[in-house]
């Protein structure tokens, strides 16, 4: 086993490769020196405030430097990051910063207001102000005396939604961004790998698992890191084919944005040796198109964030038009288990349906303060998945549904539940369900069913508002309609298979 740490890899190439660029966003570039130089005036800022280690601290704000320099000045510190989507309304960042007892939140330009809106007794620091610019100056706080955070240490706390609608905070140590990684070089595997002169592009923000765990891949092997304060397709093209990127990961609802682009061929993207996709599946239409215009080697990954993210491969061999394999999700990585099992619990054999349940070195360490989420969830070393699918006499894993009722829209996890518990506070509505329906952009998009009172009437667009005002813009329902009840069984639970059925009748799977 491996004794890298997020901390000594940046030590490492700052002494190995100190010129070499270690991240590019909205043009400013950081070489290696520069980052660790940073990262650790800022750990030094942090810990002079009074910031030990085990304390959380919050980021909600655009990818930037900025962003990247405070995960490394964490590591070193010990403290725990809480990277918070920016998409997200004032209450559900006020649930997220106080759930996780966050010391201090840092923020942007875009988001400042929102923090003070949504934590007004929290101290926040902008990352382009005067106080976060004083600990990056020379011959400021020096380097914390203890020992910067070790392999089993918790280094970043991300917030996934729940089915009761409250997100659960998912603590990761630093061997989740590590065991994967040595798994393959171990078995001598390139199905992820990166090479010395690689641009890689972070497609995924960094408050996802699948961003930050593909941005310290890069930094861990030594590579230019190009990110972008947010993703958009054009800026993503250009970025392509100006910055010479040979390696990216990627949602595929993002594989269609950029394959879609005005005027782009295969020249445009002539650098590109490998594709990294996961988050949702892929359409085989998508996927053929992609592999022809790209020309690059393509790998699916299949994870959660419970599981550090990727878990599951298909690797770029099977990428093939024609196989069979590319309706996988691949098969484990060396030292990744599967199983299939039951209601009971008891494993079924190859080709039989059931949850799927994985095995991981790169496992959480738990929820935050919710041990008995986590003994449902992480049960004898098995992550609980709740994704229903098959597993071939091969080995490659097929996912076919979700016992969850979870959406993934573009990459986001968004949970029928919370949307509920808005819709049930609009005077007008006296019942709702929410599902997610095929999309042929995003994988899936929300659709909520809505009865009305007694007497009441709402239009669409207004309920549509109403949840702007108390939602993040991509968990509001993107359709409503209206129904005399909405179905439910005996016990008053909602039977969604009724409401899914004719908008996913003639599909082989029910996720998109």
């Amino acid at each position: 086993m491996s004794d890298r740490t997020i901390t000594a890899v940046l030590d490492e190439h700052a002494r190995d490769r100190p010129t070499r660029t270690a991240i590019v966003c909205a043009g400013i570039e950081l070489d290696y020196a520069t980052l660790r130089d940073d990262s650790v005036r800022i750990a030094g800022g942090l810990a002079a405030e009074g910031i030990a280690p085990g304390d959380r601290i919050a980021y909600l704000g655009r990818e930037s430097v900025h962003y990247y320099r405070l995960f490394f000045a964490c590591a070193r510190l010990r403290a725990v990051l809480v990277p918070i989507n920016f998409r997200l309304t004032a209450p559900e960042v006020t649930h997220i910063v106080r759930d996780s007892a966050s010391t201090m939140v840092l923020v942007d330009a875009y988001t400042a207001d929102i923090a003070r809106a949504a934590v007004p007794e929290q101290r926040t620091v902008e990352v382009e102000g005067a106080e976060f610019g004083g600990w990056l100056a020379d011959g400021a706080a020096p380097e914390p005396r203890h020992r910067p955070g070790g392999r089993a240490d918790p280094v970043i706390q991300l917030y996934t939604s729940g089915t009761t609608g409250l997100p659960k905070g998912v603590v990761l140590a630093q061997r989740s961004f590590f065991a994967i990684a040595e798994a393959l070089a171990d078995a001598g595997l390139d199905w992820i790998d990166f090479r010395d002169g690689d641009r890689s592009l972070i497609g995924i923000p960094g408050f996802h698992v699948g961003g930050i765990w593909w941005a310290v891949q890069g930094f861990a092997a030594g590579v230019t890191n190009i990110a972008m304060p947010a993703f958009d397709s054009s800026t993503a093209v250009a970025l392509i084919e100006k910055s010479q990127v040979t390696t990216m990961c990627v949602v595929p609802s993002m594989l269609r944005l950029i394959v879609g682009e005005p005027g782009v061929t295969s020249e445009t993207f002539r650098s590109l040796r490998k594709v990294v996709y996961g988050g949702s599946p892929i359409s085989e239409t998508l996927l053929r198109e992609a592999l022809e215009l790209f020309g690059a080697r393509f790998a699916q990954i299949y994870g959660l964030t419970e599981t550090g993210n990727t878990a599951i491969c298909l690797p770029p061999d099977d990428h093939v038009p024609g196989n069979p394999r590319l309706a996988a999700a691949g098969r484990p990585y060396p030292g990744v288990a599967v199983k299939i099992i039951d209601g009971s619990g008891a494993q079924r054999p190859p080709q039989e349906v059931g949850e799927i349940c994985l095995r991981s070195p790169a496992t959480m360490l738990g929820y935050w303060n919710l041990p008995q989420a986590t003994a449902e969830t992480l049960r004898d070393s098995w992550i609980h998945t709740g994704d229903a699918g098959y597993v071939d006499a091969e080995g490659y894993l097929y996912i076919r549904d979700r016992f969850k009722d979870m959406i993934i829209a573009g990459g986001e996890n968004i949970y029928p539940t919370e949307i509920e518990n808005v819709l049930a506070q609009h005077p007008a509505v006296a019942d709702s369900a929410v599902i997610g329906v095929p999309d042929e952009v995003l994988g899936e998009s929300v659709h909520a069913f809505v009865a009305c009172r007694s007497g009441h009437e709402v239009r669409a667009r207004e309920l549509m508002v109403f949840c702007r005002d108390r939602l993040a813009l991509f968990k509001v329902p993107a359709r409503f309609e209206f129904i005399e009840r909405i179905p439910r069984n005996p016990s008053g639970k909602i039977t969604r298979w009724q409401l899914r059925d004719r908008f996913w009748a003639g599909r082989e799977r029910q996720v998109n």
